[in-house]
This record gives C-alpha cells, structure tokens and sequence, in this order.
C-alpha cells in the first residue's frame, strides 16, 4: 500500500499581493474611482465577508473583479466595521443604555485601513504602478504595499 505525504507548505504559499488603502469614501464610490484609474470592473459581489464577535454578526463588504483574460482576481474588502456589542449590567432600567458600539477589523494588523486591495494572479505583475494609480485619486489619503506573509490574520481573508 503506497502512502501519500501532503507538505503543509504547499497551502501556505501566498499567491496574491495585498494594498491597503485609508480613504474617507464609501465603499461603492472608491470601487468607482479605482475601475476608472486602473480600467478595471469591481462590481458588488453579493457573498460578503461575514465575522460572528461576541455572538454578534459583522459583515464586509466585498467588490470583485474577475480578469479571466490576465488570469487575476481583484477584491476591494472593506476592512473597518463597526458592530453593536450589548452591555451586560446587573442593574438595567429603561432609560440605560445597554449597548455599546465597537469597532473591529477584518485585518487586525491593519487597524487604520479603510480598505484592503487583494489582487490574486499567476504572473507577475508591477504593484507599484498600481500603487501609483492608486495614489492620483482624490479623497485617497495613503495607499501602500502589505507583505501578506506578516500579516497575523492573513486567514481571514481566505474565501
């Protein structure tokens, strides 16, 4: 009987680059902004990236492009929610508050961005004329590379 062997490393290979981006924008209008500056098709893709914190769901939002030609998958992911934790108190009366509003991250090592910008591909590509494109959009504050392989919570974006 022949045994088979899978090596672990083979999963953990890191296969997309990663930008983080800090904007004021909503989400809809920097997918907007970055289809017309990179030429590209983000549209809403209606699986969202969902988290359950203390019992309580949090959703984020989620824009893809899917390059069949270039062979590349971009996601815009919204990277900053805030979610409605409640208070648990002994003495509660009508009038107290019982909630408390929090804000959690889907990349909890990039605690500041807005948004991340995932591009998978199988051939090499010039991030840093992304990241030039990226930089000439207004209402965009900072735009910058993230290695993915020091990233903590790189599962999380994994869907």
């Amino acid at each position: 009987m022949a045994i088979h062997k899978l090596q672990l490393e083979e999963f953990d290979q890191v296969d997309y680059d990663l930008i983080a981006i800090h904007t004021t924008l909503e989400d809809y209008r920097i997918a907007f902004k970055i289809n017309q500056h990179l030429g590209i098709l983000l549209s809403k893709n209606e699986n969202e990236i969902t988290f359950e914190i203390n019992k309580q769901p949090a959703f984020f939002s989620r824009f893809t492009f899917d390059d069949e030609e270039a062979m590349m998958t971009w996601d815009l992911i919204q990277n900053k929610q805030e979610i409605e934790l409640p208070i648990i108190t002994q003495n509660t009366s009508l009038f107290e508050e019982t909630s408390t509003v929090k804000q959690i991250n889907l990349v909890t090592d990039l605690k500041k961005a807005d948004f991340v910008l995932k591009i998978e591909h199988d051939e090499q590509i010039d991030i840093k004329d992304i990241i030039s494109k990226l930089k000439k959009i207004d209402f965009i504050t900072t735009v910058y590379e993230v290695d993915p392989n020091e990233i903590k919570s790189k599962n999380n974006l994994i869907f």
